[in-house]
C-alpha cells in the first residue's frame, strides 16, 4: 500500500503593522499607481519591536496550526522551517520554534532556498512520511523580509513583507497528498539577486554596513524573465507528466512575487484567474510565508480530492512545481 504525505492542516500569521503604498510614498520616490500597476500589492505587513525574530511569526503560525488540528505538540515527529530571515545563524530557527510550541520530541532544521525554500521543504519533509519514518511532520515558511530591506531602495522595498505559515503532514493511503514535483536550480543566478555581506564570504564589518550590504540586491529585469519563463515552464511540465488538463487543476498556488509573474504561469498552463490563488495585494512577497499564507486564506475554499499546483520561483536561482490532492474539507478539523 503506497504512503503519500497529505497536508491535514494549516495555519497562518502576519503582523499587525500594514505598511501600505501611500506611506512608501513618503518614503521613496513611488507612487500607489506605479507600485500597483507593476507587482500588484498594496500594503504588506510589517515586524515591529525590538528583539522580534522570523520565530515570532514561525510560532504563532505552528501554535495556531496545532490548535486547528488539534495535534499535541508532543506528538510532532520534525519541524522544518524554511526561511531566508533566520533569528540567527545559529541555533536554527526551528530549534527555537520547536522550544517554543513545545515539540519536545522533535528535531528540527532550517531549510535556506530564498523563495523557492517552502516548497522545497514541503518536498523534504514529505520524503520522511513516505518512506514511513515519521507520522507527524510540520513544515514552516516564515521571514521577516524588512529586516534585511534597504527602504530608500524604492526597487525592491516596495515588494517585501513579513509573515509566516505552517502545513502539517500526515500519510494517506487514499491516493492523497504531494503526488509529484520538479524542483530545479541555477547557482549562475547568484549575481542577480542576492545579499553582498554578512555570510562567510563577506562578514560584517563596519565597512559592509556603511556601504549597505545587509540588504537584498536584485536585478529586477533579468529576474523577471528568468522567474516568468521558468516558473510557468516547470508548473505546465508537472501538469503535462500527470496528464492534468486546465479543466482537472482545481486551484494554482504560485508564490506571490509579482501579479504578472502569476499571470504568466497560470496562462502558460491554461488556468483562468477564477482558479489562481492571490493574496499578494494583501501581503506583497512574504519570501518563504507566501504559499502557506495562500494554502491558509483559501483553506475554506479547498475541498478534499482538489489538484493543487504549486509553483514557486526564488535567488539562486531556484524555482521548481508540485502537484498534490488536497486531503480534507475544512469542516473537518475546525
Amino acid at each position: 500500500m503506497k504512503i503519500t504525505a497529505a497536508i491535514t492542516g494549516v495555519g497562518a500569521y502576519v503582523p499587525d503593522y500594514v505598511l501600505t503604498n501611500k506611506e512608501l510614498e513618503t518614503l521613496v520616490d513611488t507612487t500607489d499607481e506605479w507600485i500597483l500597476s507593476r507587482t500588484g500589492i498594496q500594503e504588506r505587513h510589517i515586524l515591529k519591536g525590538e528583539g522580534q525574530g522570523t520565530s515570532v511569526m514561525g510560532i504563532k503560525a505552528v501554535e495556531q496550526l496545532l490548535a486547528k488540528t488539534g495535534t499535541k505538540a508532543e506528538d510532532i515527529d520534525l519541524i522544518i522551517c524554511a526561511t531566508t530571515t533566520p533569528d540567527l545563524v545559529f541555533p536554527a530557527t526551528a530549534n527555537i520554534i520547536s522550544a517554543a510550541v513545545g515539540t519536545k520530541n522533535a528535531f528540527s532544521y532550517d531549510m535556506q532556498a530564498a523563495c523557492s525554500g517552502f516548497m522545497f521543504a514541503l518536498a523534504t519533509g514529505a520524503q520522511f512520511i513516505q518512506t514511513g519514518t515519521y507520522k507527524k511532520v510540520i513544515i514552516v515558511g516564515a521571514d521577516k523580509m524588512s529586516s534585511i530591506i534597504d527602504y530608500t531602495d524604492r526597487s525592491t522595498c516596495i515588494i517585501f513583507g513579513d509573515g509566516a505559515g505552517a502545513v502539517l503532514l500526515e500519510p494517506n493511503t487514499d491516493g492523497l497528498g504531494l503526488l509529484d514535483q520538479k524542483l530545479c536550480s541555477d547557482g549562475n543566478g547568484e549575481p542577480f539577486l542576492h545579499q553582498k555581506a554578512g555570510g562567510s564570504r563577506r562578514p560584517p564589518s563596519a565597512e559592509t554596513v556603511a556601504g549597505r550590504e545587509h540588504f537584498v540586491y536584485q536585478e529586477g529585469g533579468t529576474v523577471f524573465k528568468f522567474a516568468v519563463k521558468n516558473m510557468a515552464e516547470v508548473a505546465a511540465q508537472v501538469m503535462e507528466r500527470n496528464q492534468l488538463t486546465a479543466n482537472d487543476v482545481a486551484w494554482l498556488v504560485p508564490h506571490q512575487a509579482n501579479k504578472r509573474i502569476i499571470d504568466a504561469t497560470a496562462h502558460r498552463m491554461g488556468v483562468g484567474p477564477e482558479k489562481v490563488m492571490l493574496n499578494i495585494h494583501r501581503y506583497g512577497n512574504t519570501t518563504n510565508g507566501t504559499i502557506p499564507l495562500c494554502l491558509a486564506d483559501y483553506e475554506s475554499q479547498l475541498h478534499k480530492g482538489d489538484n493543487l499546483i504549486i509553483a514557486a520561483f526564488g535567488g539562486g536561482f531556484t524555482w521548481g512545481s508540485l502537484y498534490l490532492k488536497w486531503a480534507y474539507d475544512t469542516k473537518t478539523i475546525q
